[in-house]
């Protein structure tokens, strides 16, 4: 038992750490089942790169994971800056068109819908987790927008260097495909597939810090109070 605290206090020494790391795992396992279900259960032994997990709601996953050990106040900063704006915008916005997120399967659309809920869960946990410390809104929030941006790099890349084994579209931003977002779509075809795509990225940062004022007084200190209100 004094092992395990041990192990506990020096790889997990916050109760926050726990809670991301446990998140991050369930996902991670999660997300193992859905691949293996969606190669060989439906793709028969065929994988279908346009479910590669790195869109932005994938992203979380990764953090979590890597959070307990990412301790440098000022990578906590770009991550729960990431985590309360950019995952929870990623949870929120789908149920504006949630076709995405239906499958063959039952089993993959409720994964699909938990997986989204669990996204704005986790944003609400990082902003309140936030707004309890020193850290300033705008450098955290900057810095995850450079993690969003970073991501989106990575994105493109995969995009151009995978797209010849099958159609992938990580962030929805590869240039060989029409843009299908809603509103986005109708900018793509009266202004260019390339300037939507921007565009897009563009209004996705905008959307993040939008939500990244919650966490600014006094919005953050009303969802502060309300997440920790007394039953």
């Amino acid at each position: 038992m004094n092992r395990i605290k041990g192990l506990k206090t020096k790889y997990f020494p916050l109760y926050s750490d726990r809670i991301f790391f446990l998140c991050g795992a369930v996902m991670l396992c999660s997300e193992i089942w859905k691949q293996l279900t969606l190669t060989f259960l439906l793709g028969h032994g065929h994988y279908n790169w346009w479910y590669f997990p790195f869109q932005l709601c994938s992203i979380p996953m990764y953090i979590l994971l890597a959070y307990p050990w990412l301790r440098a106040p000022g990578i906590r900063s770009a991550l729960l800056g990431f985590l309360m704006s950019y995952t929870l915008l990623g949870g929120i916005a789908v149920f504006a068109d949630t076709s995405g997120l239906h499958y063959p399967l039952a089993s993959l659309t409720a994964h699909s819908y938990l997986w989204h809920i669990l996204l704005i869960a986790v944003g609400l946990f990082a902003g309140s987790l936030f707004s309890s410390g020193t850290a300033r809104l705008l450098p955290a929030f900057a810095s995850g927008t450079c993690l969003y941006l970073s991501c989106c790099l990575l994105a493109e890349i995969f995009n151009l260097a995978l797209d010849r084994f099958g159609t992938i579209n990580m962030f929805y931003i590869n240039p060989h495909y029409q843009m299908q977002q809603i509103f986005f779509h109708s900018l793509s075809l009266s202004l260019g597939n390339l300037p939507a795509i921007l565009l897009y990225i563009a209004a996705t940062v905008f959307g993040a810090f939008l939500l990244s004022l919650l966490w600014h007084v006094p919005g953050r200190f009303v969802l502060h109070r309300f997440l920790h209100r007394n039953p």
